[in-house]
């Protein structure tokens, strides 16, 4: 399954006046494409600690101390605020636990809604343009390596790139033209049908505004494409709705207003039912002809105009593209050859008692260029750790060194603190505060975490060179002309105001508003608590992002709501394809709609598995009590709280951070962090109970009773 996103090793602190907060201690975890990731927890455990650096928003005294994210051939926490902006609110959004601190109350939802989509469609347009045009440059230049000495082949190429291009500007200027007539048909039509119904139900308010702005939409829609063959009759229906107007604002009879919107809606509706042009096979016909476009049905038009382009451009570009991006692969294996040498002979250089400043810097030099080469520009899919590797080994060297002297100072200062203390103490006094150990970076830890970084690309070369004979060189050059095309039509992708709202509107739709062109022009107090969570989806979803975050979406909102809006998610997940991580503290929510589930623990993931693992067979002790703490309809049996309080994490205990809370600690669990023991390929628990010598211990009697239900229920569901 492919992974959107791996998070390894993240490691975030808090300054405080009081000393450093351990807030999230090390975590690892994949997020599948498509699937639900639920990350559990009491407060304060991490979880929203963890989503807010995935987005780029930590609070000004975080600090992160390790880790990766990577997204997209990216690691979020190297990339610099402008890289990160294209990435925040358009591939990754997110959902906040209350509704109304994500609202501006003095705004309307409308606004709201269209403000970023017009903001990122322009940022979207330029970037779509600019990977059309790097691609098409590093196909042409390699592709003209492997054609080496045939110099005809080569100009041939050449002069189809250009064509390529040329015709890729018409047809950006042409789907443009149309998207606009399309839009405003389409807006035409939603406004005449709820303008409509108020003048039939004598409640409709600001006619003469409405009617203009519809009258302007309908012009707009007329189009070789879109309203073409009852252009005349549209623009006669206009003008009739227009001479209506100042009677019905009178007070007279709107039946002929009526009339003339509802002919109108009809020519509309017609339209908007046609068949759409293909826009990119048209593009090289005029471009490439100079003939006109022969009169026939869109479909005929369209599967004509395709064969010939097939037939007297795309199988010769295909074709010689296909040498291009063949040669480029074979380029970047053998590249990758040379860097596996190279990490191999670097690696000691890291592994040294004490590292040399010089030699590191130019290891680190050395190797950042040989993996470098070994990138593949006309690869579609990214080689995350290879576009990952250079940053992440620059980041750990230097912490390496930076560390050194701030260790020093952070243990004179610690030294400081602890004399201090300990005459208080000599005194007879009792402080009421305590020494915070040193904030001192283990120098161990980052040099393993370098060794770790080149063996672990290493092993990543070494995979790909096994498999390199598997590629389909046709499939992969179909995919990169769908790429060139995607990234045309992206830019031919313009979001104006009107397409904004139009599709504001249907979002809003989507995620359950009923009367959405009403509602529209209302603020959030005119909402329900439901209502704005509904709203707060819908602008996240505006971008159409890969991944969406929902930190703790349900807990303003009462248990009937919280069910439709946990329903909505799942529905929109399906349909859009997301890929969710869902935070909560409240195992129940998650039930029926994660995938997989890590339950978080004093900054740790102390349990992670699949959904039915999780519910059907926790191992953790602190899975039991939040499981233990979870409401039951089926049963009557008193709830078990969990007792005492999550530590304090300036002062991070030394074993298990859960083991004064549980009361199946052994003597291990307050002296050693216990690792992650593998229960299953899929199922992993950080608890010493899982260790061969462990004394067998039952899970708690309310845990397997609850489960023998649950695993009841479902076989009579079944």
């Amino acid at each position: 399954m492919e992974n959107k996103m791996q998070v390894r090793d993240l490691r975030v602190s808090f300054r405080t006046t009081n000393g450093k907060v351990q807030a999230v201690r090390g975590i690892s975890f994949d997020l599948a494409k498509g699937e639900t990731l639920a990350i559990v927890g009491e407060s304060g455990s991490g979880k929203s600690v963890t989503s807010k650096a995935i987005l780029g928003i930590q609070a000004a005294n975080a600090i992160t101390e390790s880790g990766e994210i990577i997204y997209d051939g990216k690691d979020l926490l190297k990339i610099s605020e402008e890289d990160f902006h294209k990435i925040r609110g358009d591939k990754i959004s997110m959902i906040f636990q209350d509704p109304m601190s994500s609202l501006n109350p003095i705004v309307k939802i409308g606004r709201q809604l269209t403000e970023a989509m017009i903001l990122k469609g322009k940022a979207r347009q330029k970037e779509s343009r600019i990977k059309f045009k790097t691609y098409l440059k590093n196909l042409e230049q390699r592709t003209a390596e492997a054609l080496g000495s045939d110099a005809a082949a080569k100009s041939e190429f050449s002069q189809q790139c250009k064509t390529f291009s040329d015709f890729e500007y018409k047809h950006v200027h042409m789907e443009g033209e149309y998207n606009r007539a399309k839009e405003a048909a389409r807006e035409a039509d939603g406004d005449i049908e709820l303008l409509a119904f108020e003048l039939e139900k004598n409640a409709a308010k600001d006619v003469k505004y409405r009617v203009n702005n519809i009258c302007d939409n309908a012009k707009i829609s007329i189009h070789e494409y879109v309203v073409k063959d009852e252009a005349e009759q549209l623009q006669k229906l206009v003008s009739s709705a227009k001479e209506q107007i100042a009677p019905v604002v009178k007070g007279g009879d709107a039946a002929k207003l009526i009339t003339a919107l509802r002919d109108m809606q009809a020519i509309l509706k017609k339209a908007l039912a046609l068949d759409e042009p293909d826009f990119f096979a048209i593009g090289y016909y005029l471009q490439c002809t100079g003939k006109e476009l022969p009169k026939l049905p869109i479909p005929e038009l369209n599967e004509q105009l395709a064969a010939q382009m097939g037939e007297n451009f795309m199988a010769s570009f295909h074709e010689k593209a296909k040498k291009g991006i063949t040669h480029s692969a074979a380029l970047s294996y053998e590249s990758m050859e040379r860097a596996i040498d190279a990490l191999k002979q670097a690696r000691p250089t890291f592994e040294r008692e004490k590292l040399d400043k010089a030699e590191c810097t130019a290891a680190v030099k050395t190797l950042s260029a040989a993996v470098g080469e070994t990138i593949d520009p006309l690869a579609i899919v990214k080689d995350s750790l290879s576009y990952t590797f250079a940053p992440g080994l620059k980041a750990e060297v230097a912490r390496y060194f930076d560390s050194i002297g701030k260790n020093v100072t952070a243990q004179k200062r610690y030294e400081r603190q602890k004399r201090k203390h300990d005459r208080l103490v000599a005194r007879g006094k009792e402080p009421d505060w305590k020494v915070a150990e040193a904030s001192i970076t283990d120098l161990e830890l980052v040099k393993a975490n370098v060794v770790r970084l080149i063996d672990r690309q290493v092993q990543h070369y070494e995979e790909l060179l096994a498999h390199r004979g598997e590629r389909d060189y046709d499939k992969e050059t179909r995919e990169a002309i769908d790429y060139l095309k995607t990234n045309a039509k992206g830019e031919a992708a313009r979001v104006t105001q009107r397409i904004a709202k139009d599709r504001a509107i249907k979002l809003m739709e989507e995620v359950g508003i009923a009367e959405p062109r009403k509602r529209y022009n209302q603020y959030p107090f005119e909402f329900s608590g439901g209502m704005r969570q509904r709203i707060v989806i819908a602008i996240a979803l505006a971008a159409n992002p890969d991944i969406l975050i929902c930190d703790e979406p349900t807990t303003a909102l009462d248990v009937t709501i919280q069910a439709q809006i946990l329903e909505l998610i799942n529905k929109l997940k399906a349909e859009r394809d997301l890929s969710i991580i869902f935070i909560t503290h409240d195992l129940g929510v998650v039930a029926n709609m994660a995938d997989r589930v890590a339950v978080m623990y004093a900054g740790k993931i102390v349990e992670y598995g699949t959904a039915e693992e999780i519910f059907y067979d926790p191992r953790h002790p602190y899975t039991w009590a939040l499981l233990s703490s979870m409401p039951d309809l089926d049963t009557k049996e008193k709830l078990e709280s969990i007792p005492g309080t999550p530590p304090n994490m300036i002062y991070p205990p030394k074993g298990d951070a859960f083991a004064p809370r549980n009361k199946y600690a052994m003597a291990i669990d307050f002296e050693e962090q216990p690792p992650m023991f593998k229960v299953s390929d899929t199922h992993y628990a950080a608890t010493w109970l899982l260790h061969p010598d462990a004394p067998k211990l039952e899970r708690p009697k309310i845990i397997s009773d609850r489960i023998e239900r649950m695993k009841s229920k479902r076989g009579e569901n079944k």
